[in-house]
């Protein structure tokens, strides 16, 4: 991640899909991702929050759901 080095053990995602029925249709409307990051307490947080910040944009799956499916995120992040 833009130059921290974090061991799989040190990240977690939790996502959530919501449907809504639509003319009866159950359609995925939302996205909602729960990132669980342990960064080194070096690791530089401005390139960690930009990363965060971008990483919707720079994803192939939320590029191909744009417009259809809203995709939201929020990260949880501790040091040590």
């Amino acid at each position: 991640m833009r130059g921290i080095k974090l061991s799989s053990e040190h990240m977690r995602a939790k996502v959530e899909g919501y449907n809504e029925l639509v003319d009866g249709i159950p359609v995925l409307t939302r996205i909602h991702m729960l990132y669980t990051l342990r960064i080194p307490p070096e690791a530089p947080r401005d390139k960690l929050n930009r990363a965060l910040e971008t990483h919707v944009s720079k994803c192939p799956t939320a590029k191909s759901l744009e417009g259809a499916v809203e995709v939201t995120w929020e990260a949880d992040i501790q040091e040590g």
